[in-house]
């Protein structure tokens, strides 16, 4: 069972640095501040006819003006691609239209959706071909934050600019806030001539280390996103990772931020410890800030995973007005309609140990059904393992009943983080290292750091053959991928 086809540039593993962001380079054009969330919504609700959503080749201005523009794949032209907006409990229904040189297809990341439209190409559907269509039709259950991607060489398509987001509004009792404003960040490689390096896509060197890291950093396609806000003003901020292999480390140096969703399910606010928040590729939280500082404030959305302060974006404030202040809002979002208990005394009990990549001990793996060794895997692309399999086995890692609590004890014995994506479900994190989490949070993304465990749990309450993989997608695409049943 295949999920990604592979065009590989195979070299020795040999250690290599984590490659720092910059802003020497820019994405400065090629989206609308108000397409990616300042503004007004898309749609509020979806008709019974579909709402076109085309994938193709274009270009954006990634550098400064009057430098070339870049050539990229987009959604509807645009990248981020346009937010997708819906109200909990409606029907979602858009219609995939393929303008790519490649066949692709669209995952719709987060949203506990019937298997068919999960869009996993050899596992949930065909990958659509050029010039083809396909229709994506699901009722979203879920209020939150989630994001919509290709799941056909993704590795490669991601990182070309193909992804979007998909927001869900509350049926009622949402928070009450004066701005809903959307925050997407990527990083981008860029050569010298400002175009994508297309020559170190399927490079064994990124696939066997950290992933496909790129050297420009941009907020909803911007080199540095402004924000205009007013004094007193109350924003919910959505932020998504959308990048192919980096764990963004980000500060908001501004007072007054609190946390109310992970991965787009409510948690109890709490506040930000110095603005700071790590999310994992296809990691998203939910932000409620009070707009305080005075009249003519800036405040920096910064990156501070390297060893540099790399301004992002910004919040910048009025010059004069100021709106009437008021106490603060209730903050905490209504629950999502998830299993309210979990019965771990009979769950089904799962092991996935994660082998492989640069500096690590993988000597051979199942692949295909035939053991082979560290040497004929590497010259198939492949690098890493679960469990001894290198890739989508034909049996499943596990299959269980509807609605059984199923644990996973996830242990990372590699030099390398992996945030493992469930598809279809949400799960709860238990245990890091064997101590207690100390979150109540429902994730579908769980970053695992190197030579870290976690054990999880979650109810296997959606029928269907469900992919779980790491979200640095070079490590999907290179062994780090299997897959699930649920009442099959």
């Amino acid at each position: 069972m295949s999920e990604e086809s592979h065009d590989l540039e195979l070299e020795p593993l040999m250690p290599s640095p984590l490659s720092p962001v910059t802003r020497r380079r820019a994405l400065l054009g090629g989206l609308a501040l108000s397409a990616i969330g300042i503004g007004a919504p898309l749609s509020r609700s979806f008709a019974a006819a579909p709402r076109s959503l085309t994938a193709g080749p274009g270009e954006a201005l990634l550098l400064e003006k009057g430098q070339p523009k870049t050539r990229i794949w987009l959604y509807d032209g645009t990248s981020p691609g346009p937010i997708l907006r819906a109200r909990q409990g409606e029907e979602v229904f858009v219609r995939l239209k393929n303008d790519l040189p490649q066949p692709t297809t669209v995952h719709w990341h987060g949203i506990r959706i019937d298997n068919a439209m999960d869009g996993v190409a050899g596992l949930t559907q065909d990958p659509v071909p050029q010039g083809e269509t396909f229709d994506y039709r699901f009722t979203v259950p879920d209020a939150g934050t989630f994001w919509y991607h290709p799941h056909n060489r993704s590795w490669e398509q991601v990182a070309r600019g193909l992804y979007g987001l998909l927001i869900v509004e509350e049926a009622q009792g949402g928070a009450q806030h004066d701005r809903d404003i959307a925050i997407v960040a990527d990083d981008w490689r860029l050569g010298e001539d400002g175009q994508l390096d297309e020559a170190s896509f399927g490079h064994m060197r990124d696939w066997s280390h950290a992933g496909r890291l790129g050297n420009t950093l941009t907020l909803n396609g911007q080199d540095r996103l402004d924000i205009p806000v007013n004094h007193n003003e109350y924003l919910r901020l959505r932020l998504c990772n959308t990048c192919n292999a980096r764990i963004l480390e980000l500060r908001i140096e501004h007072p007054g931020i609190r946390l109310v969703a992970e991965d787009g399910q409510p948690v109890p606010p709490r506040d930000l410890i110095d603005g700071y928040i790590r999310l994992a590729p296809g990691e998203r939280a939910d932000l409620f800030m009070h707009m305080g500082l005075d009249p003519g404030s800036t405040a920096a959305i910064t990156e501070v995973s390297g060893d540099q302060r790399l301004e992002a974006g910004r919040f910048v404030y009025h010059p004069t007005n100021r709106l009437a202040y008021r106490a603060p809002p209730v903050l905490g979002l209504p629950a999502n309609p998830l299993p309210s208990r979990l019965d771990l005394g009979s769950a089904l009990a799962v092991d996935l140990l994660m082998e492989g990549g640069a500096m690590g001990t993988l000597a051979e793996a199942v692949h295909k059904g035939e053991t082979k060794g560290i040497r004929e895997l590497v010259r198939q692309g492949l690098v890493w393992s679960f469990n001894g399999t290198a890739g989508m086995a034909e049996a499943p890692l596990f299959a269980a009943a509807l609605g059984r609590t199923v644990t996973v004890d996830l242990r990372n014995d590699t030099r390398w983080p992996h945030a493992m994506h469930f598809h279809g479900h949400h799960v709860k994190v238990l245990e890091r290292n064997g101590q207690p989490s100390g979150s109540d949070a429902w994730k579908d993304t769980v970053l695992v750091d190197p030579l870290e465990s976690a054990k999880v749990a979650f109810v296997a309450d959606n029928p269907g053959k469900w992919m779980l993989h790491c979200h640095m997608l070079e490590h999907q695409a290179a062994g780090m991928a299997t897959w699930f049943t649920v009442g099959i």
